[in-house]
């Protein structure tokens, strides 16, 4: 349920209203606009009076949320969230590229891929520390080694850095990591999402394989649910019935979820390819249709590399693309770009 509030609300009746909410078990999540404020509300509404509570002086109007997902619902948070890190953030307007390596293979590696990124506007670098593999034989990642690298290369270029969790045993090394991602495996490991809730840190959810909106959102709900607002969607490709493309990417995600929800909406056009040619065109057509930003494997030697070559721009071939890819959103950023 969401109460809409009458511009400039009586003060004294606002904490009324509230302390009469929370006495009823609610737990009250508010959102303040440009206009107005809304009050979102999460627990058993059910024995909640619409007509009394419309009838209050500071009640513009109140509505029930049909969807099963609260949180991350626009009705209950009707402007986009912009999460904040370090000397950047993602929403709002900004284009965050977060560029580097599928696996963090070695420190010369990974930080002459921080480097070449960030020469080339990259904002954050992404690096896999723990690598879930369909093999059991493939390179499963450097583990806690791997973490301290990608620090490493934070200290050199500056770049908040990026990387993927997959079991909570993990989370103490994470500590020092600016966003955790969760991949398409783990997108319901529903014990995860909880206990990632319970931190403060950034939580990025790529979709399922073969996840509806909806789960998707679910899953983000779990992490907010437990307290952790900050999340962030990536769309990386579901499985459909093609085989020429690793994944199929789903562009009409990005308007879809701006109707939705309010949080930021990342695009990874590598996974859902699997092809370097692809990269470029899918990633153009993902700024054109209004992202937050893009995940991008970036290695120094994609031919030689330990997971993903093949979906692998080298840094000369992100350099390209990272110009043109600027150059779109600063276009589609004016007046004549948005109509």
């Amino acid at each position: 349920m969401i109460v809409i509030l009458k511009p400039n609300p009586n003060l004294d009746q606002l904490e009324s209203l509230k302390n009469w909410l929370i006495g009823k078990g609610i737990q009250i999540h508010t959102s303040l606009g440009t206009t107005q404020m809304i009050l979102g509300l999460v627990g058993d509404t059910s024995t909640l009076d619409i007509d009394l509570i419309s009838a209050l002086d500071i009640v513009e109007d109140v509505k029930r949320i049909q969807e099963p997902y609260k949180n991350a619902n626009r009705k209950f948070h009707p402007e986009d969230t912009i999460i904040p890190i370090g000397n950047t953030q993602i929403g709002g307007g900004t284009l965050t590229i977060m560029a580097g390596p599928c696996s963090v293979e070695s420190e010369s590696q990974i930080i002459e891929v921080a480097k070449a990124v960030k020469a080339s506007g990259a904002t954050m670098l992404r690096g896999g520390a723990f690598k879930p593999r369909t093999s059991p034989y493939a390179f499963q990642g450097m583990g806690a080694e791997g973490i301290e690298l990608l620090k490493l290369a934070r200290a050199e270029t500056g770049l908040p850095i990026v990387s993927e969790i997959m079991d909570a045993a993990q989370l103490p090394l994470f500590d020092d990591v600016d966003v955790i991602q969760v991949g398409a495996r783990n997108m319901q490991n529903f014990n995860l999402l909880k206990i990632l809730g319970a931190q403060p840190k950034p939580v990025m959810i790529k979709r399922g394989l073969s996840s509806t909106y909806e789960e998707w959102l679910m899953s983000a709900e779990y992490v907010m649910a437990s307290g952790n607002e900050q999340v962030i969607l990536c769309e990386r490709g579901i499985r459909t019935f093609e085989t020429y493309t690793r994944n199929t990417l789903d562009l009409a995600a990005i308007p879809v979820l701006r109707h939705l929800t309010h949080l930021p909406i990342i695009i990874d056009p590598s996974h859902a390819t699997g092809r370097y040619a692809l990269v470029a065109p899918l990633a153009m057509g993902a700024v054109a249709t209004g992202c937050d930003g893009l995940l991008i494997e970036v290695h120094n030697d994609p031919a030689h590399a330990l997971s993903d070559g093949p979906q692998s721009l080298n840094p000369e071939a992100f350099d390209k693309l990272n110009r043109r890819i600027l150059a779109l959103h600063a276009f589609m950023s004016t007046g004549e770009g948005r109509a």
